[in-house]
């Protein structure tokens, strides 16, 4: 069963699991800094614990660790804010499957702050239900749940004196890629435009006919991995990946996307990034590929953030444009 997942999973084996041109290829030069952190603890409001990260009177962003009351579950989530004046654009950062908030090879934990510091721009990243921190079932997750859990935290954003609430974006990594594309075409009031790390948006690949037999006589089936525990992903989750054609849906979306994938990602074809921005509309999207990338950019390379800040560059580039 271990063979079948690994097309369309994060793939993270070190950590705890886990280009730009229109619509041409692109190479890239590693970039950024990530500024060191130490934490204290504070408290928030009444729905959230905050763990806020700083390290001196130089510090270019602060970190805070919170929980999301969205109904039935918590969404744990970290927030990375730039420490300047101002109300800052905000980007919702969603993992893949069988990850956590800050990614494989902590790729987006990286990320985050670069994009804060160099960029001024603001970011959450949650753990989907039964994933990273959550206390949920896995069991929870769904397409639809997915997207509840991505509007409860661009609402969250929105609430912060320093957020511009109307310039909100979201981001997601393979699955997750899914999962931002779907948020924005759902809720284009909320999310103005979307950036796709080696995006999944099919995942139907991962349900043989085996696989649903098992969910629909046991109400999930068990996904394995090499990494983590199992998960049991449920009947409702074979049913989306079955009926809901994520590309049709997300033709619907008339803001820009940037799709960027690694040229070397075996687990999905980056042919998908064309596909994606293919299927919207927008003057201003594109893909953005880079060489001798995999699936993961290359986050278990050494050295580490050098593999990463490609992508993390053409990121920032995009959304600081796009969400000013």
């Amino acid at each position: 069963m271990k063979k079948w997942i690994l097309p369309l999973l994060m793939l993270s084996m070190a950590v705890s699991m886990a280009a730009c041109a229109s619509k041409n290829d692109a190479d890239t030069e590693p970039t950024g800094t990530a500024a060191t952190e130490t934490s204290q603890e504070t408290t928030g409001a009444a729905e959230t614990e905050a763990s806020t990260e700083t390290s001196g009177a130089a510090q270019a962003y602060t970190e805070t660790v919170i929980s999301i009351d969205n109904g039935d579950h918590q969404i744990p989530a970290t927030v990375c804010m730039p420490n300047t004046e101002g109300k800052h654009p905000a980007v919702v950062m969603l993992h893949g499957t069988g990850s956590q908030r800050n990614e494989a090879g902590d790729g987006y934990a990286h990320a985050a702050p670069v994009l804060a510091e160099k960029y001024g721009i603001a970011t959450i990243r949650i753990d989907f239900m039964g994933s990273g921190d959550s206390t949920a079932d896995y069991t929870g997750y769904t397409f639809q749940s997915a997207v509840a859990d991505a509007v409860a935290a661009a609402n969250y954003m929105k609430g912060l004196e320093n957020i511009d609430g109307e310039h909100i974006g979201v981001m997601g990594w393979s699955q997750g890629g899914k999962d931002a594309m779907l948020s924005a075409a759902w809720h284009p009031e909320i999310f103005k435009a979307v950036v796709t790390w080696a995006g999944a948006p099919d995942v139907s690949s991962m349900l043989s006919e085996e696989l649903y037999a098992e969910a629909k006589e046991n109400g999930y089936f068990v996904m394995n991995f090499d990494w983590r525990e199992p998960l049991h992903v449920s009947l409702q989750w074979c049913e989306d990946a079955k009926n809901i054609n994520v590309l049709d849906e997300f033709s619907a979306f008339t803001g820009p996307v940037l799709a960027v994938h690694g040229k070397q990602d075996t687990t999905v074809d980056p042919e998908w990034s064309n596909k994606i921005v293919a299927a919207n509309s927008n003057e201003a999207s594109k893909t953005f590929f880079i060489d001798g990338m995999d699936h993961t950019f290359n986050v278990f390379a050494e050295p580490q953030q050098e593999s990463l800040y490609g992508a993390v560059d053409a990121t920032g580039e995009f959304f600081a444009e796009m969400l000013k």
